[in-house]
């Protein structure tokens, strides 16, 4: 299935500038350091953000937010301050061999140093990276412009007739990127909207009602 040509830069225009009216700035990702932006990237996986503030917290109090310590940490003890979030054993595992990557490259210095595609596609061979994962951690943490397709993105523009909600992740994140000018901020911005609206909106029982986007919104009625 293709690409819907309804999907051009007017209309990604329009609704971004709609969300933002609705929503305002997120300054999106909450973090103190580039690497807590990965940390946080790997244990929103499968959870809620607030499970991961949680985590993030009782990491941040025991002084172990950074790589070498987590890489040092006993794989139970990490697993221990993981709980929040679920599938906390298996999440240790990931954070773990994550933190001992990111070691051996040479730290954020170093894997700053790589081009993007690169920097990607080294990302993704890491054990618990998929695209999404690897997008956010490209966007928010490298500052790359990267566009970052979840669950939240395919459900808003599947509603509103604009991107088909199964197609493959790659072809999503083309499709915004050819409507974009290549920002970074601007792409952050974006998608922390998206997210936004769809879980004070477009939810999966969504509240159309109040939506600014009902009026162009095939599954808005009307």
């Amino acid at each position: 299935m293709s690409v819907p040509a309804s999907l051009d830069a007017a209309r990604a225009g329009e609704i971004f500038e709609r969300l933002l009216v609705e929503h305002g700035e997120q300054h999106w990702w909450p973090a103190e350091t580039p690497f807590e932006v990965m940390l946080g990237a790997i244990l929103i996986q499968n959870t809620r953000w607030r499970n991961v503030e949680r985590a993030l917290g009782r990491l941040r109090d025991a002084g172990l937010l950074g790589a070498v310590e987590l890489a040092a940490l006993p794989p139970e003890t990490l697993a221990e301050h993981l709980r929040p979030v679920g599938y906390y054993n298996l999440k240790a595992r990931r954070v773990a061999g994550f933190a001992d990557w990111y070691l051996a490259r040479g730290g954020y210095e170093g894997l700053r140093l790589h081009e993007t595609a690169h920097l990607r596609e080294a990302l993704l061979a890491v054990d618990g990276v998929g695209p999404e994962t690897a997008d956010d951690i490209l966007l928010y943490a490298f500052e790359r412009p990267v566009f970052v397709i979840d669950a939240y993105t395919r459900r808003l523009f599947g509603r509103l007739g604009l991107l088909p909600e199964k197609a493959a992740y790659e072809r999503l994140r083309r499709a915004f990127e050819a409507c974009l000018p290549p920002d970074a901020y601007h792409y952050g911005e974006y998608h922390a909207l998206i997210v936004a609206h769809a879980k004070a909106l477009c939810r999966p029982r969504p509240r159309c009602v109040a939506c600014p986007l009902r009026s162009d919104c095939p599954a808005g009625g009307d």
